[in-house]
C-alpha cells in the first residue's frame, strides 16, 4: 500500500501535489485542510483519511476527528494536527500514544518536515511539513511511503518552492 502524507494545505491542492500523489493508494492529511470543499476534492482524487486542524472551519469538526486511529496493513497509526514530536509532544498526545501504541504517529501544524524515530514509544514520528502556500515556511513539502505488511519503507520527500505571490 502506497501512502501520501500531507498537512497544512491551507486551501491548496494543485497540479504539483496531484503529480506527487498520483501513485499513492491513499492520502493522509494531518489537518489545516482549509475547507470541506477542498477535503472533498482530495477525497475524489484518492481515498482520504484526515483530521481537522486549528484553522479548519467548524464544519470540518463534524466530518473529521481531532485524532484518527487506524490500521494500515499491519501498522497501527495515530494522526492529529497539533501533536508535537518526540520528547516535545503536545498536551494530550502522550496519553493517546500510550493508549494506542502506534507504529506511526503523524502530526502537522509546525510547517516543519520531520521524520524521527522515537525510542521511548517505539514509533516513527512523521510531520510532512506544509504542502500549501500559506504560512512561514519557504518550501512546500509532502511525504510518500509504502506499508508492506508491518514494514514502513521506500520513504520519499517531495519539495517545491512556494508560489511567489504568497511569500
Amino acid at each position: 500500500m502506497k501512502i501520501g502524507l500531507i498537512s497544512d494545505t491551507h486551501g491548496t491542492f494543485d497540479e504539483v501535489l496531484e503529480q506527487f500523489l498520483a501513485p499513492v493508494d491513499e492520502i493522509w492529511h494531518a489537518g489545516d485542510i482549509g475547507s470541506v470543499e477542498l477535503a472533498d476534492r482530495i477525497a475524489a482524487f484518492r481515498p482520504l483519511r484526515a483530521v481537522w486542524g486549528n484553522i479548519d472551519p467548524s464544519a470540518m469538526h463534524r466530518i473529521y476527528d481531532r485524532y484518527a486511529c487506524f490500521k494500515a496493513g499491519d501498522v497501527q497509526v495515530l494522526m492529529t494536527h497539533i501533536g508535537g514530536w518526540p520528547r516535545h509532544y503536545a498536551p494530550g498526545a502522550v496519553e493517546r500514544i500510550q493508549a494506542v501504541r502506534p507504529k506511526i504517529f503523524v502530526a502537522g501544524h509546525s510547517h516543519i518536515l520531520r521524520v524521527m524515530y522515537d525510542p521511548v514509544y517505539d514509533l516513527l514520528h512523521i510531520n510532512p511539513g506544509a504542502a500549501g502556500n500559506y504560512g512561514f515556511h519557504k518550501v512546500r513539502t509532502a511525504v510518500r511511503f509504502d506499508i508492506d505488511g508491518g514494514e514502513i519503507k521506500n520513504m520519499e520527500i517531495g519539495e517545491w518552492p512556494r508560489l511567489k505571490d504568497c511569500l
